[in-house]
């Protein structure tokens, strides 16, 4: 396969981006956990509970600074990589990364300072209000993250200036309350928090097994399962959201996720289990639950999901729609002083749908003379990979059902007071917790795959092009600096996963013996005369 400046580009951002993202849900989730705790222990004034903030604290500590350091290049790339994205979009998707950036470096870091090195310095409330402020600000600072993404995959509030060739905002209120930044928004932190929790889970279980740091463990334990549980019913129904939000916004990635080729009556059914070839544009074969499809993606029993055939003859109109509007703009370029109001109006009425042309650029030099046949390539060029997406969203969704039956069990056994007979009688659980530690963070990632791979081959849905958006680079120059990140992120992810492994082995200061003591030998009487009753 040839290389090229696009796919190297794509890979180099995607590797940063599911790199840096290791480390966020983490950071969301770990920091509400530990303000819950503290307020526990401001409220109550019991020892156990600083402690728990403490260790907990350093494991997020140290997730903390890694993460904010593998997030700096990724706002570089936008400039070193998709320098036309960041000319073209700048004055919409610039706003939320700055605030993001102040909320990061002035809120967050200002106070995680205040959380590592005021226990002496701050009286408890104090503490307890720069701990919250973490928490808020971790959380703020990954809204307005989304809402720059949910930008790219659902344009809003902003039109392009055609004597500018830039985006510009009309309302900023509609971008920052966009329906689909705030449904990844609430899907996303969410996930965060059953990450943190089966985080919570999984290294208290390991203590039990270990006979280590008991009294810790338990109540960490019992917050973890509460915490998870509440925040993975709450995935599903905001996942859901999300899925509704897809099919009002971007049907493609609805169909590719359903491997849905053909239109179906309403409600569609949903595929289990499916394999697609994409060559036949088909699926071999397919299992399916009727109804299902259309009551989760339209809420109704009459609404129609259309399939992939269907949207691809629809998006061969808006390419042909789209060449007019890119002929009308390149007679606005040439001398915009000038330009005809029948010219302008002309590009108005079909500005909708220039992104549409921009498909064709792989394939002619001009719109206007793309062939059928060009025109249909183009058409097709939207649809992703069918079955990357389709097992991709079907893990996710497994790991979220199993999130909620671990965070269910371990919630019965703390609320019922049983957690002490796991390790008598259902040690198996304990062991399935740890096995499962790496589980949300798989589901994460599968996430944002599903988002970002479903949205090709747009950077901006319905209007521009990722081919049409990167840097002016060569091959060598692009694998150069793919190379040197490779080598960066793999050491940083040995120092990650070796300082938490060495603080979870030195464990908390529980106030107690590291290991639960053995019982004391029972020393065998010895019977002595004096004992022994006379007969």
């Amino acid at each position: 396969m040839e290389l090229n400046v696009v796919d190297l580009s794509r890979l180099q951002f995607a590797m940063t981006a599911l790199y840096h993202f290791l480390f966020v849900p983490l950071t969301i989730g770990l920091s509400i956990l530990l303000a819950t705790m503290e307020t526990v222990y401001v409220m109550t004034g019991r020892e156990v509970w600083k402690r728990m903030v403490k260790f907990w604290g350093t494991l997020f500590g140290i997730n903390f600074v890694l993460g904010v350091a593998t997030g700096l290049t990724m706002e570089f790339q936008f400039g070193m990589n998709w320098a036309y994205f960041s000319q073209y979009v700048g004055d919409v998707f610039g706003a939320p990364l700055a605030i993001e950036g102040l909320m990061a470096f002035f809120l967050e870091a200002t106070f995680v300072g205040l959380f590592f090195f005021g226990w002496d310095k701050l009286s408890k409330r104090q503490h307890l209000a720069a701990t919250w402020a973490v928490a808020l600000g971790t959380n703020f600072s990954a809204l307005w993250i989304l809402i720059a993404n949910g930008w790219m995959q659902h344009p809003v509030g902003a039109a392009f200036n055609p004597d500018t060739m830039r985006m510009e905002v009309t309302s900023f209120f509609d971008v920052l309350f966009n329906p689909v930044a705030q449904a990844k928004f609430v899907h996303t932190v969410s996930a965060g928090y059953v990450t943190a929790a089966m985080f919570m889970l999984g290294i208290s279980a390991w203590y039990m097994l270990k006979g280590r740091h008991i009294a810790i463990a338990k109540r960490s334990m019992a917050i973890a399962s509460a915490f998870g549980f509440a925040s993975a019913l709450s995935v599903v129904v905001l996942g859901d959201e999300s899925g509704y939000e897809a099919n009002l916004n971007q049907k493609m990635k609805l169909a590719t996720i359903e491997a849905m080729w053909d239109t179906e009556p309403a409600p569609a059914s949903f595929n289990v289990v499916a394999w697609a070839d994409m060559e036949k544009r088909e699926n071999v074969f397919a299992i399916e639950v009727p109804y299902v499809m259309g009551l989760i993606a339209t809420r109704s029993l009459d609404t129609v999901i259309p399939g992939i055939k269907d949207l691809v003859e629809r998006t061969k109109d808006r390419i042909r729609q789209g060449a007019i509007a890119w002929d009308a703009l390149q007679t606005i370029r040439k001398d915009p002083a000038n330009a005809s109001a029948e010219v302008r109006e002309t590009f108005l009425q079909n500005e909708n749908s220039l992104g549409y042309a921009y498909l064709l650029l792989p394939f002619t030099d001009n719109p206007m003379e793309a062939t059928t046949e060009q025109v249909d390539a183009a058409a097709w060029s939207t649809v992703p990979e069918v079955m990357p997406m389709f097992y991709a969203f079907r893990i996710m969704v497994a790991c979220g059902f199993f999130f909620i039956l671990m965070t269910g069990l371990f919630f019965f056994y703390s609320s019922s007071g049983q957690l002490d007979a796991l390790r008598e009688k259902r040690r198996w659980l304990l062991h399935v917790a740890v096995w499962a530690i790496p589980l949300p963070w798989i589901a994460c990632e599968m996430g944002w795959f599903v988002a970002e791979y479903g949205r090709q081959p747009w950077i901006i849905e319905s209007m521009l092009p990722t081919h049409a958006a990167v840097s002016n680079l060569s091959v060598t120059e692009v694998l150069l600096t793919l190379a040197g990140f490779i080598a960066l992120y793999s050491t940083l992810l040995v120092i990650e996963i070796t300082l938490m492994i060495k603080y979870i082995k030195i464990g908390p200061e529980d106030g107690e013996a590291a290991r639960t003591p053995p019982a004391a030998p029972v020393k065998p009487v010895i019977p002595t005369a004096a004992s022994v009753p006379a007969e």
